[in-house]
């Protein structure tokens, strides 16, 4: 278990969706290690990896050791002008993600970015035009839900009935800061978006997508610096309280202060509770109980019960993701639902009442 949340790539077993070279992609922009999370994701569900491109060649260097089926290219316009990359994965300084995503979208290829996929309004409404302008997508690589098997289950738990409709869903999102190793645009709010456009868009996300819910309101959202003064412009606290649009309700925590002794990255929880019982999901780790992540706790009418579910759910949302392109389906994840987690963590963001 990994113990740096910025590197956290999860591997699953291959469950290819297509023949090798049916769906080739190329990568641009290695500033957050999610992109090896992103690239393991479309790797093992037949994706073939053509280019990469950053500006960093030391990043660049790293990224071919780890997947040498990739070439290593001078200029993104290599990249961009290629014929047979059907996407681009990336995973640049977020301030800097719908830039790439205008340009990827503008040469006639789809966009995965990591989340946050941007960090302005004003992003925001390029990327909804370029998406009507291009017919392309810009999906977002929401992890803590997609490249969690334990939150995997939950949703599929949920949609068989198993705890009837749900009412409401509380996130914890507890992250490790590790000061030292972080890089500069990592403190700079500019760059990064602030802890709820950030880190807080993975609850938002959950939240629409476990809720049924397409919209909601921000009933209140705060931030805080309580302990990192060296680092002014870092938000190490935030939370968020939602209302969906069909009554359902969202509270979340975010932050930066998980323990050194813990284990993992961050202790991450989502309780959900619905008509007929609820689920916890305990995703990294279980603490005091040596026996890993992805725990799935289930109380309803007729049982009690943990499932212990690593490595027996898989990923399948990057599977879908590679059919949808190619048969030009809407399955992994509606754009209307990327665009509306990432939109709500914005607002949230923008009119937090910063309380230190």
């Amino acid at each position: 278990m990994s113990k740096d949340g910025m590197n956290y790539a999860p591997k699953g077993k291959s469950s290819r969706v297509c023949k090798s070279g049916d769906f080739v992609f190329s990568v641009i922009g290695l500033d957050h290690g999610h992109i090896f999370g992103m690239t393991n994701g479309l790797l093992e569900a037949g994706a073939k990896i053509k280019y990469v491109f950053d500006p960093d060649e030391k990043k660049v260097a790293s990224f071919v050791k780890k997947y040498p089926g990739a070439v290593a290219v001078k200029d993104e316009r290599f990249v961009l002008d290629d014929k047979e990359s059907l996407m681009v994965a990336g995973a640049c300084i977020p301030g800097d993600r719908c830039a790439l995503g205008m340009r990827v979208m503008s040469c006639g290829k789809h966009y995965f970015t990591d989340k946050a996929p941007l960090t302005t309004l004003e992003q925001l409404e390029c990327a909804k035009k370029k998406v009507v302008e291009t017919g392309k997508k810009y999906m977002v690589y929401y992890s803590e839900r997609l490249h969690v098997e334990s939150a995997v289950f939950a949703g599929q738990l949920i949609d068989e009935g198993a705890i009837g409709k749900v009412l409401q869903v509380i996130g914890l999102g507890p992250h490790r800061i590790d000061a030292p190793k972080r890089p500069d645009w990592f403190f700079k709010k500019e760059r990064y978006g602030g802890i709820l456009c950030d880190i807080g868009s993975h609850q938002i996300e959950q939240y629409l997508h476990y809720a049924k819910e397409d919209d909601a309101e921000v009933v209140s959202s705060q931030i805080a610096n309580y302990n990192h003064p060296e680092h002014p412009e870092l938000d190490d606290f935030g939370d968020v309280q939602l209302r969906g649009k069909n009554g359902t309700t969202n509270y979340f925590r975010v932050d930066w202060f998980t323990p050194n002794a813990l284990r993992t990255w961050g202790d991450g929880r989502t309780i959900i509770l619905g008509t007929n019982g609820y689920i916890e999901i305990r995703k990294y780790t279980d603490i005091g109980i040596r026996r890993g992540g992805d725990n799935v706790y289930l109380v309803n009418d007729k049982t009690e019960k943990r499932f212990k579910v690593a490595g027996k759910v898989g990923y399948p949302f990057f599977g879908q993701l590679i059919k949808d392109i190619l048969e030009d389906t809407d399955n992994a994840m509606t754009q209307t639902h990327a665009f509306k987690a990432a939109e709500l963590s914005i607002k949230a963001q923008n009119q937090a009442v910063k309380i230190k």
